[in-house]
Order: structure tokens, then sequence, then C-alpha cells
């Protein structure tokens, strides 16, 4: 049935003003439901169609309580003559008979239950017929049993059930059949009466037409002697014939905001006529009348109904429907529904406006973008996710990298301490002055870079878009970073693409959105007006959501309300907890009236169509339909819409669009902010946490006082560092020199009594010699190194040095290029100076550092060179 009515959609749309003739080939049911679907059909025509009906299913049962039978063309065959007495009397019978058998108890018989019926009587009448000639007449059996077949008083029998695959002939079987074509009677299908080649003649079909309330009226019959002959018909319908051009139209309509209004003049002045109203409906006669070129009287309808069926007024209608009935008014244009009931009874244009039953809320109030709404083009689920892959990633890094044998690196281990600085396992590295076995003696060890804070930091950093220090050496690390790259890469433009619509955009969160949120909760009631066609809809509705919704709105009557007004009040005082159903025009047009605070949610749940209608038969339903559609093909009718209800809103936010949304204010993004200054603070804090825990751990093991410890972290962190005169920078370090009472420091820092040297080396572009005094210390400076003595750890005091005499300025010659060797590799070199005029030092140690390929040569003066401490291989800090 479906392909049927898509085809029919189909011719509407290629010729839709042409007459079209459709055959329906089909079963008695599938032709009711094809006729039913295409009258319910709003954009198929109905006058231009004429249905024929193949067959004889016209004999069978058609509804008179489906109207939309009559309501269009429909043209069949029947067979059997209900107006014949035999045919009377026999379905007076027939209705008398038990409904449990089949069509029984009807008023009426089908085609096919007639020829069985005249059939039966045939073959007993020809049967009869062959009894009364024959002599045996006392013949009684006439058909054998299955273990039988020997004759029986001389006549042998017929055997139905052998196994040769057909059956014999019965002896009589060609007797039979020349009395059937002798029998003559009169039967439910006329009169029966056979040729010679036992093809039935003289009968009869009688051509008929579908009428209102499923009447059928005989148009034509055909018969095999004289063919098809056209009988003059009970009713004629009417054909449109020009319109009178010189004649005053009556059209009714009805008081409704905003297709019919009072129109109040600016001066004052009384009104009168069709001035005296301003509307859609208006505005929309006006076109028509134009367009036909005929002039009208607009009158408001009597009793202030829009139509329905009403026994107790003259023509069975009431509203502007029993008006055009009874002929007082010509033309209806007003917002009234075509309908299946008024199309029975009046004819209707083309729809000039398409609607349907929609859902009206309270506007919710609008939920500004918050301080961390840049959190929400992704959802809290994919934060989490985030933040878990994150850690996972982390951790897959760091296991990998200690699997992999390409991410570990040989670190050369400088004396027995943990400091280690990478380089070769050389001999070279020892001190010549060294003994074999000494503690100080360097070795080698292994190291990975992606420890776990690593592993972390460098996730991190991917994640932000930023380089980090370390990377990946080995495949299976490549892989992990590779996939983590390319996960952070979509990640970001998703969320970067989804960033600008989430700040720029005022969203409102609306509870309801669509019927079905209103059918799966019952917090938010809804109701209809009371005995409207709303309401109607729900309750004939097979449609399984709408019977839900009807269920619910039945089981509590006080969502019902009486009128338009008072549902549209009762939403904006429910607080969101009603939701109204109301026609889509008037829910837009009540949405541009104040206080605007409702607003339509969801598509509408059905469609329809309001339509100007006129008396059956009126000249004027024809040009009325080409100028409604020509209104519509030309945008006039948009433009009354957009006039009516947009043009004059009272709702200033609807007119022009809000230029400031595109535009990002403080409030959208003030979370960020708060996150920067967050994280400054928190580095702040550490960092103080840093320095004090550092300066305890410095003054502990050097044990001297925390302030003293605090003060010399202090003048490092305001006074900064110096450069070298190669123009290089070097990093500043402290280290602890062990020193005993036989040994004397290369720092130059000497005693007899001193547990430790504390040398300070010193970032410098000078190569001066200075001294600094500092009180209660005894301090020697020289280029690079500032040592300060230690007491003892039994706490005798410190013993007093002299203070030497500083040295002449001169700079000790350039050391050799060294040669390559790898990154991060310490060397030791031990050579006096070539200059005759410096007697002190007569040695210089230099301590080769390299950091990130930057070599910078730093001296160390020794006081003796026959005694050799060695430095401790441990630094305090580097920074």
């Amino acid at each position: 049935m479906s392909e049927a009515i898509d085809f029919l959609r189909s011719l509407e749309e290629l010729n839709r003003w042409s007459n079209k003739y459709v055959v329906l080939d089909c079963p008695t049911d599938m032709a009711k439901d094809i006729v039913v679907s295409h009258v319910r059909d709003i954009a198929l025509g109905k006058r231009t169609y004429h249905y024929l009906l193949s067959g004889l299913i016209m004999d069978d049962r058609w509804e008179s309580e489906v109207i939309e039978f009559g309501a269009i063309n429909i043209t069949g065959f029947r067979i059997v003559d209900v107006t014949r007495p035999h045919v009377k009397d026999f379905l007076a019978g027939w209705h008398r008979q038990d409904p449990a058998i089949s069509q029984a108890g009807r008023e009426s018989i089908s085609a096919q239950a007639a020829l069985m019926y005249d059939a039966v009587f045939v073959l007993v009448e020809a049967f009869n017929k062959f009894l009364r000639k024959r002599t045996d007449k006392n013949n009684t059996r006439r058909i054998g049993t299955p273990s039988s077949n020997q004759p029986i008083n001389g006549t042998k029998t017929l055997d139905c059930y052998n196994n040769r695959g057909w059956v014999t002939p019965w002896e009589h079987g060609d007797k039979i059949s020349k009395f059937l074509r002798k029998v003559e009677i009169e039967g439910l299908t006329g009169e029966i009466r056979f040729n010679d080649d036992g093809r039935r003649q003289n009968y009869t079909l009688h051509v008929v037409e579908m009428t209102v309330n499923s009447a059928m009226v005989k148009v034509a019959e055909w018969t095999d002697e004289t063919g098809f002959q056209a009988i003059a018909a009970k009713y004629v319908r009417l054909r449109p014939h020009e319109v009178e051009k010189n004649k005053t139209y009556i059209v009714t309509t009805i008081m409704d905001d905003p297709y019919i209004m009072r129109k109040i003049s600016d001066t004052g002045e009384v009104l009168v006529g069709n001035d005296s109203y301003e509307g859609y409906c208006k505005d929309l006669a006006d076109l028509i009348a134009k367009r036909l070129g005929i002039s009208y009287e607009l009158r408001i309808v009597k009793d202030g109904k829009y139509g329905e069926e009403n026994q107790d007024v003259p023509g069975g209608w009431d509203g502007m429907v029993g008006e055009l009935i009874r002929k007082e008014a010509d033309i209806a244009i007003a917002p009234i529904t075509i309908t299946s009931d008024r199309e029975r009874v009046i004819d209707f244009s083309k729809p000039f406006m398409s609607l349907g039953i929609s859902i009206m809320i309270k506007k919710p109030i609008k939920q500004k973008s918050g301080v961390f709404s840049f959190l929400n083009p992704l959802s809290k689920e994919i934060w989490v996710c985030v933040i878990f892959s994150y850690i996972a990633v982390s951790i897959v890094l760091f296991i990998v990298s200690r699997f992999s044998p390409y991410e570990w690196r040989v670190l050369t281990i400088s004396g027995s301490t943990d400091s280690a600085i990478s380089g070769r396992n050389d001999p070279s590295l020892q001190h010549p002055h060294t003994p074999q076995g000494s503690p100080h003696m360097p070795t080698s060890s292994m190291a990975n870079d992606f420890s776990i804070v690593n592993s972390l930091w460098f996730a991190l950093a991917a994640f932000m878009q930023q380089g980090c220090d370390i990377s990946p050496r080995s495949i299976s690390g490549r892989i992990a970073g590779s996939v983590w790259w390319f996960f952070t890469l979509i990640l970001i433009c998703s969320y970067t693409a989804n960033l600008a619509a989430f700040l720029t955009i005022e969203r409102m969160v609306t509870p309801i959105n669509s019927p079905e949120d209103l059918a799966a909760q019952t917090d938010v009631q809804y109701g209809t007006l009371a005995h409207g066609a709303t309401m109607d809809f729900f309750r004939k509705s097979q449609i399984s959501l709408y019977s839900k919704m009807w269920e619910f709105m039945n089981s509590r009557k006080h969502v019902f309300v009486k009128s338009y007004e008072e549902g549209i009040r009762r939403v904006r005082t429910s607080k969101g907890k009603y939701a109204f159903l109301i026609e889509s025009p008037m829910n837009d047009y009540t949405n541009e009236r104040e206080p605007c605070d409702t607003m339509k949610v969801g598509r509408n749940l059905d469609a329809k169509g309001f339509g100007v209608a006129t008396p059956l038969g009126s000249p004027l339903r024809d040009p009325i339909n080409l100028a409604v559609l020509s209104l519509k093909e030309n945008g006039e009718l948009a433009k009354l819409v957009e006039r009516w209800w947009y043009e004059r809103t009272e709702c200033r936010h609807s007119d022009k669009p809000d230029t400031a949304r595109n535009e990002l204010s403080l409030s959208n993004v003030a979370g960020i902010f708060y996150i920067l200054i967050g994280g400054l603070l928190l580095a702040l804090a550490v960092a103080l946490l840093e320095f004090c825990y550092k300066s305890h751990t410095e003054a502990t093991r050097a044990k001297i006082p925390l302030s003293d410890a605090m003060k010399a972290k202090a003048r490092l962190t305001i006074g900064g560092g110096r450069d070298f005169d190669n123009g290089r920078n070097f990093l500043s370090f402290v280290t602890l020199i062990p020193f005993t009472a036989r040994e004397e420091t290369s720092t130059g820092c000497g005693g007899t009594n001193f547990d430790y040297v504390r040398a300070e080396v010193l970032r410098s572009s000078k190569r001066d010699w200075e001294y600094r005094g500092r009180p209660g210390t005894q301090q020697y400076t020289y280029p690079s190194v500032n040592c300060y003595l230690e007491s003892p750890s039994d706490g005798s005091p410190a013993n007093s040095l002299p203070t030497p005499p500083p040295p002449p300025l001169v700079a000790p010659p350039p050391p050799p290029p060294p040669p390559r060797r790898p990154r991060r590799s310490v060397t030791f070199a031990d050579s006096p100076p070539k200059s005759p005029k410096r007697k002190s030092p007569k040695y210089i140690f230099q301590r080769k550092l390299s950091i990130a390929a930057l070599d910078v040569a730093v001296p160390w003066t020794p006081a003796s060179p026959r005694h050799w401490s060695g430095l401790n291989d441990k630094p305090e800090y580097i920074t």
C-alpha cells in the first residue's frame, strides 16, 4: 500500500492539476486502505483523481461509517442487482442467518459468494434434469468406495482413488455436461444461461459510483449483447463555471490573533467595513480578491465557532462550516483545519499554511559560560580518560626504557661517592698521585634518562605541544612516544574545533526537547485543550508514543485546559513543570509576545493545514486554489507570516542577532587565568621550599649555621654568576673537599685542625686574584674558589691562617685544546705553568667539565705539588 501512495505522490508532483484516472486491480481490503490513505493525505488532491476498481469488489461490503469512501471519485462494477425482488428476498433471509457462518448476518453479499451460490443451484438443476430423464430412477449410489469398483445395479462406479495418476471419466459425465448447458434459472447474479460452448450469456454488469455514506449509484450497465450503455444518473455533480465579477461575496471568519483582529485607528477615527479588521487572514482575503477580480464583505461568524457536527442546528453543522452549508456565506477564510469530516460537506482549497501539534514550554534561563567553561568541549569522562592515558603512557614509557638496552648509557663515577659524570672508563682519568685502589679512583656505572619523573615530564611536554630536553632512543620508546603524539594531535584538534562554539554561545538547557522526552518522564506534566482537535488526535491515535501520552493525560484530568489563554498562563506560572500541546502557529505567535518567556521545542507531532473553504460545487473553488498556489510560489504567504508573527514581535532579542556573542568575555576564559596565577604561586612556593631544604641540607653536611648557608644561597640567587673569558657560561656549584692534618687541599685552603674545607666555585670573567674577608670566618678567594675553613668535629676553634698577600695579576697560559671526547666527560691534568714571574702557585690543576657540549676550564691552584687530597666527587647542587 505504501508503494501505491508513493506513486500517487510522485504523480501529484508531476502534474497536480491534470485529471488522473487510477485503476486498482487488487483485493477489496487493499483497495479500501489505498483510498482511505489517499483521502487522509493532505498532500494529494482529491477532485482530480478518479479510481476505477477492477473485478467485482464493489459487491463487497463498504462500511458507511468510513467517510473517506465518499470523499473521492470511485467507479466500479457490480453483478448483484440489489433492486431485484429475488435478491431482496435472499438478503432478507441472509441477514437472519447466524453470523458465525462465513459472511452471514450481513445486509449484503460479496460477488464471490453470490457466484458460488448460483453455481450450486445450477449443478442441482442439472442433476435433477438428468435424473428425470433416466429410467433407473431407483439408483441411490453413484460413487464407489476405495475398496470397491464393482458395478452397482448395473452402473459402473467411479473410482477417485486409483494409483494410475489420472481419474477415469465417469460414464455419465458427458451427459451431465449436456444437461448443464441446458440449465436456465434466475440466480443472485441475474439470469443464468449457457451457450453451446458452456459460456454464460446474456448477463449484466452494473457500473456504479460511490457517494456519501458509501452508497452506490448506478450510472451505466454492460451486457454481452448490447455492450456498454449509460443511464441517467440520479445525481449530478456541480461543474464550476465563470466567477461573477459584479457580485460581492460574503467572507466569514473568526476573531483569533493574529489572523483577524480589530483595527484601532491612530487618529481615533471609527473604522467600519473591511477596514475595521486587520491580520493575516484579512491580508490573505485582499490578495485573493485582487487576483480573482472580485469584491467581498468580511463578516465574523455568529456563534464564534469553527464548525463541528451539530444536529440541533440547520444543516447539521455549526460555526463557519454551517454557514457555508446553509449558503449564508460564500467563502470562509480563517484558521480552519482541513479534515475529512468537513471535506464531505464543503470544499477546501490547497492549504495556505502547514502546521501541526507542537510543544510549548517555559523558556529556561540562559546559562552563561562558567569560569571553567573551557573544559566544556570535552566531557568529564573524556578528561578523566585523558588523565589516566597520560599516566599510563608515562608508565609504559618508563617500562620500555628500562627493558630496552638502547636507553642505557655508561657513566664514570669519580671516586667512591655517588656523584657521576658521563664519560668513558679511561685509566687516564685517574690522577697520577692517586694510588690504585684508592676510594677516589673513578669507576663506571649505567644510567637511564627515563626515570619515572622524566617519563611523566616527557608525556606532559608532548601533551602540551612543547619540546623536551630528552627523547627516547629505542624503537619501543619511539613507538610509545609516537602513538602518544598522534593521540594528543587528534585530541587537541578536536578540542580546538569545539572550543569556539562552547565559549561564544550562551546555551539554554531545556529539560524537554522532543515528544519522546515528554513521554519518558513524569516530572513535567503536559496537556491539551479539553474537547478539541488536539485531544481527539491523541485519543484516536494508534501510534504507541502518542497512545502512551494519552494514557498519561487521561489519568490526570487536571492537565486539560478550557482555553488557549489558560494553557499559556499555566505554562508561564508553572516554573517549567507544565508543557502545553498547541498548534504550531499559535505557539510561534505566543513566543513573540511579552513577557517572552515561552518557547517551542521539538518537531510537530502531526501534519495538517489551514485551507480556504467554499460550499460544495462552488465556482470559486478552482480559482481560489490557483490563487493560493500562486501566492505560495511567489512568496507572498511567507511574507505575511513574517509580517504578523515576527516583524510585530514584542521580544527584542528575536529581531536583531546578538553580535556580542561572537567575541569572548573575561568570564569565558577566567578559569585559565586562575590556573595560571595558581601555577605561578605554586612554583614560587615550591622554589622557596627547595631553597630552604637545600640550605638546611648543606648546613647539616658542611656543619655551618643554617643562616650562613641561606645567606650564601641568597647571594647566588640575587647576584647571579659571571661569565668566563671565553664568553661561555658555566654552572655554579658547591662541593665539599675532604681535609686531613697531613694534607693540604688543592684550593689553597690549608690547615691542620680542620675536617673539611667548603669550596664554593664561582663564575668569573676576570683572571684576577681577590681577597675577601667575612666576619667570623677565614676566607681566601682565588679566581674561581671561595674556601671556608670549618671547625673540627670535636668543637675546637678554627686555626687562624695568615692572610696571604694578593698574588700578581698574571693569567696562566691557556691550556692546549683537549682531544675530542664523549659528552659529559671529566679529565684531570697536572702541569706547571711556564711563567717565571709567578711564584705561587707552582702548579695549576685544571678540571674540565663538558655539559651539553659546553667546555669550560676552571683553574684550581694547589698549595703543594707533593700533597694532593683530591676533590670530593659529589656536588651538593648544580643550578
